[in-house]
Parts: structure tokens; sequence; C-alpha cells
């Protein structure tokens, strides 16, 4: 994972490998108030056009395409991927992270979550009896791969936000089939289309996705018909597998939706928030300086709705100012010494959920029927008698230095708190 350490991540992204969990989360919130996109450069060539393809010259079968996990459905060389769709309507030009599985040497699969952008622009396309233009990159800059994992709003162009992380424009070439942006300094790359289903479609699946299980099983999903294959010389594929989420972790290193969530609750004048944090694509956290009754419901409220964590999130938690969000330990002792379930739990039903969802029902899914319910965890001290709630034992940052100060010689330099 090119992302996956914290400190790795947050240098990709500009930002002080020094900081903390919580820290990190804040500098990219406000580094984002600074974002203007940087549209992409078009040039006419590139090492992507350094071997051009086409027709029955065409194999996809020469590329390493592992079977990533045990039980997975076939050989997916698209995990680290980038797919590029022009919507149809605005024109815009969205970039995504979907899996990609090879068929055969000129056809691949592909599955796109059913509220997921790209989704949405192939059935625009379906709609009006046509196939969608695709284009794929396998392997490229991180910065690609960052921007085309992130939920932008619709209408955002992907890779001007890999251009902003960049500070340059992003050189792409022209797809000669389908007019699409292609990444110059990718490593291979694909152009073709997408046909409506009804006019074809393979099985595909099933796949270990970032819940931590294949979820999906086997079910028709859409085929790139591919028109133009290109590569480098030695093209290295990127590999990114999902895998069960490790504890206090998002898939990346630093989970950059958490940004977008504390974004959401400033705008709507939510106060004193204090942190929030991701654990895996399922938990959201914040932490609030409590200022009035009803303060972390409001919080709650808000994180619900957010789009980012919308579709895998049931569960927000909100705890007060002296939790680390980040770290699961703090936040489980919060929930099970501060919260009662009867008064400060709800659960809400009905809300749009994703395909990789383990917790939909086998016969829901058969329908297509795709929803949720969320639990809202208020683990905060009760606002009404806050200041009557016991003190808890925890040695105070102050007192720590003050026995380090005093202990000094026979610590010989060791942290007190190590």
């Amino acid at each position: 994972n090119t992302l996956g350490g914290v400190r790795r991540m947050a240098l990709g992204l500009g930002l002080d490998p020094a900081l903390g969990n919580i820290e990190l989360v804040h500098a990219w919130k406000e580094k984002l108030k600074t974002f203007k996109p940087v549209v992409p450069e078009e040039v006419t060539a590139g090492p992507i056009l350094e071997n051009v393809f086409s027709g029955n010259q065409i194999d996809l079968n020469k590329f390493p395409a592992p079977k990533w996990h045990e039980r997975d459905g076939g050989h997916y060389i698209g995990s680290g991927c980038c797919v590029l769709l022009r919507d149809p309507e605005r024109h815009w030009v969205n970039m995504g992270v979907y899996r990609v599985v090879v068929h055969d040497e000129k056809t691949l699969g592909i599955f796109i979550n059913h509220i997921q952008q790209g989704r949405q622009i192939l059935e625009r396309y379906w709609s009006l009896g046509q196939s969608c233009p695709v284009a794929i990159s396998f392997g490229q800059d991180p910065a690609l791969f960052l921007a085309a994992a992130q939920r932008e709003p619709w209408g955002v162009d992907e890779l001007s936000v890999a251009g902003w992380l960049r500070g340059e424009p992003v050189q792409v070439v022209k797809g000669e089939r389908t007019s699409l942006p292609i990444p110059a300094h990718a490593e291979i790359a694909v152009e073709g289309e997408i046909p409506p289903m009804w006019q074809e479609s393979r099985p595909e699946g099933p796949f270990g996705e970032r819940t931590g299980y294949y979820a999906t099983g086997t079910r028709s999903e859409p085929v790139v018909r591919v028109a133009r294959l290109m590569h480098r010389h030695q093209p290295i594929v990127q590999g990114d597998p999902p895998l069960k989420p490790v504890p206090g972790m998002d898939h990346f290193g630093i989970p950059l939706p958490a940004a977008a969530v504390w974004s959401a609750l400033e705008y709507a004048g939510v106060p004193d928030v204090r942190g929030v944090w991701l654990h895996g694509p399922f938990a959201t956290v914040i932490a609030i300086t409590q200022r009035y009754e009803g303060h972390a419901r409001q919080a709650a409220a808000i994180a619900l709705g957010v789009r980012t964590t919308l579709a895998l999130g049931r569960f927000v938690i909100v705890v007060d100012e002296d939790i680390d969000p980040s770290n699961l330990t703090d936040v489980f002792w919060a929930v099970t010494t501060r919260c009662d379930p009867a008064t400060q739990s709800e659960v809400l039903t009905g809300f749009p959920t994703s395909d990789i969802n383990p917790r939909v029902a086998p016969e829901e899914r058969a329908e297509g029927r795709f929803v949720s319910s969320k639990m809202v965890i208020d683990a905060c001290r009760p606002f009404r008698w806050r200041q009557e709630f016991p003190p808890t034992n925890v040695m105070s940052a102050a007192k720590k230095k003050s026995i380090a100060e005093k202990w000094r010689a026979v610590l010989q330099g060791r942290r007190f708190d190590e």
C-alpha cells in the first residue's frame, strides 16, 4: 500500500510527519480550504505511449494479475487502478478506484458500487442506449491514486485535485478511441467501452473487500471491451488489495474523510470540535468540548449525512475532549464508562449503504435493496451533571512532568510515560 503508513502519507500530502493523528487530520482540513483545481495538461507524448497495441495485438494476459485473496473469483489486475469516465451531460471527468478483473485477453470485468459516481455515469449512458467510454490506468503517481480514492462532490474533476496535490498539472494524452485524458506517465493503460449490461455482462467476484469480507459474492457485472492497450517499457502493475481493517486505521494511513466530517461540523455551526477520526470504514468518532445539552447529539446528527462516510459508516460515537478519537482503547473506555445505553444511544433506519456491506441480508441483496441502520452513541459525560461526574484517575501531564523533573537522574533521559 503506497499510502498505508501515517508518516509516509503525511509526507505525500505535504504535511508535517511529526504531527499526531488528530493534528494531521486538522492540518489536512485546513489545507483543503486552500484547494484550487489545477487542470491537467494535454501532451502528445509520454512513457505510456512507448508501446501501443490495438485489435488482435491486445493481450491483457501478458501482465501479472494476482489472485489477491484466497477465495477471489478471478485475477484482479485492478486493485490500485484509476478508472476515468466522462459524464455525458456535463462532460466533466470522474476518476475513481474501482476493482477490475481480467476475463480474457481483450475483456475486463469491472465492479462499481451502485452509489458511487462512476456507476451513476454508466447508467446515464445506458439510459441513452449507449456504451460508456472508459480509460483505466494500472500503476500511476500516488497523487492520482489518492485523488481517485477520495469522495469528491459531483462535478469535481479528480485529475485537477491530483494536480493540486502535486503542485503542478497532471500530464495526460488524449485517448484515440475515447478522447478521455490518460495519464501520460502511467505504467499501463487501456481504453475502450462499457456496454449496457443487457448487451453484455459476465459473472464477477467474489473479491475480498475493505470490510474484511467477500460480501458481494458472484453476480453479473459490466465488462470493458478493450480497444487500445498502452504501456511503458518494463511496466509495473500497482497493487493495492483491500484487507481486513487494522484497528484504529482506515485503508490509508490517515483517514482523510475524517477531515470532510470535521469541515461539515464546522460548516453546520457545531462549536468546539476537538478532533475526528475514522476506524476502518465503519465508525466515526468525534471529540467535542460540551457547551450545552444536546451538543453531542447535534454533532452526531450532522456526521450521519456526510457523503464521505455514508456508504459504510454505521456507528457515530461522540466523546469528550479528554478522549483521543484515534485511540480505539480510549474510545471504548469512554463508551463503556460514560454511556448509558438506554438514554445515550439511538438507532436510526433506512440509510443507503454499499454493495460491499456484509450486513445486507441475502434476500435484500437479491432484490437490489441496499439500506442499513446506523447507531449514534453519546459517550460524553452527561451534560447536566458533568461537573459531578467522578474524576478520572489518569495522571495529568503536569504531574508527569514534575515527576520526570524530580527523578531526572534516575530516569537518565528516558520518558516517564514510556
